[in-house]
């Protein structure tokens, strides 16, 4: 019996000729636009929140900026799922990367539209807000004092593999086959599964919000341009793309079992 799901081809490692069309370069705008939004949208938040402190009535709390990165990526990853895949996440591509999903200039020129959306996101955020952006310390991810450089590492290990987990899980053929009746269920899940992680982890990476998307890190940080920002900065690339690939191996090997489906086939084949 047949499968009721299409199994898509590995990506190739260098596709050259994509770089020749029209699509690609829309799915690299639709990536600069949708990080921009992101990170102006939150950003502002995480303002707002330190603007209002504990104000109950004033104030949107931790679980308000939890809300706005997951209900924001939940958005935007309904709005260009279609056209980029809705990365908006240098970690997402990397682990896409990995899993064979994208070939390598796909890979590079996402994570260098991602950045410069965040960038200009974070940009419109100052530009609005400049007295309070610099007074609050401009969304800037830094590690908590409380807390030693390797713990930070682990937690954006682990929330990161937790986020590609559920993506992978939500864009699997298998999942979209069973899922077709509801088109808006992929993102869904990918957005709480952003607030879910935000929510363990903002205590640990401060109250200016948790990492998992190293973009969103990157562009605070050289929009705020104090040089001490830079001291944690590490962290927020290597644990989340450490965790991006612990993922995408687990998927691919285990759940997915590439590894046994190719010893399969070759001796299928011999």
């Amino acid at each position: 019996m047949g499968n009721d799901y299409l199994e898509p081809p590995p990506a190739p490692f260098l596709d050259i000729k994509e770089l020749t069309k029209w699509s690609f370069y829309r799915a690299l705008i639709a990536e600069f636009v949708a990080t921009l939004l992101f990170l102006y949208i939150t950003i502002a938040s995480i303002i707002g929140y330190a603007v209002h402190g504990d104000d109950e009535c004033g104030g949107i709390g931790l679980l308000g900026i939890a809300w706005s990165f997951g209900g924001m990526m939940f958005l935007l990853v309904y709005c260009t799922s279609g056209i980029s895949g809705g990365h908006i996440n240098p970690a997402v591509t990397f682990g896409s990367f990995v899993a064979r999903k994208v070939s390598l200039p796909r890979a590079v020129l996402y994570m260098v539209a991602q950045c410069l959306g965040a960038i200009c996101g974070t940009g419109l955020v100052k530009v609005l807000q400049k007295s309070y952006f610099d007074n609050y310390g401009g969304g800037v991810n830094t590690l908590n004092s409380l807390y030693n450089k390797s713990t930070g590492l682990g937690v954006e290990i682990i929330g990161t593999f937790v986020l590609l987990y559920i993506v992978f899980s939500a864009t699997d053929p298998k999942s979209n086959a069973r899922d077709a009746h509801v088109p808006a269920l992929a993102p869904l899940p990918i957005g709480f599964g952003v607030f879910m992680v935000h929510l363990a982890t903002i205590p640990i990476t401060g109250v200016t919000g948790t990492g998992i998307n190293p973009a969103r890190s990157f562009g605070t940080t050289v929009i705020h341009g104090k040089d001490v920002d830079w001291d944690d900065q590490w962290i927020f690339w290597v644990g989340p793309f450490i965790g991006a690939a612990l993922a995408a191996v687990y998927h691919q090997v285990i759940l997915r079992a590439s590894a046994a489906k190719a010893i399969e086939s070759y001796r299928s084949s011999s």
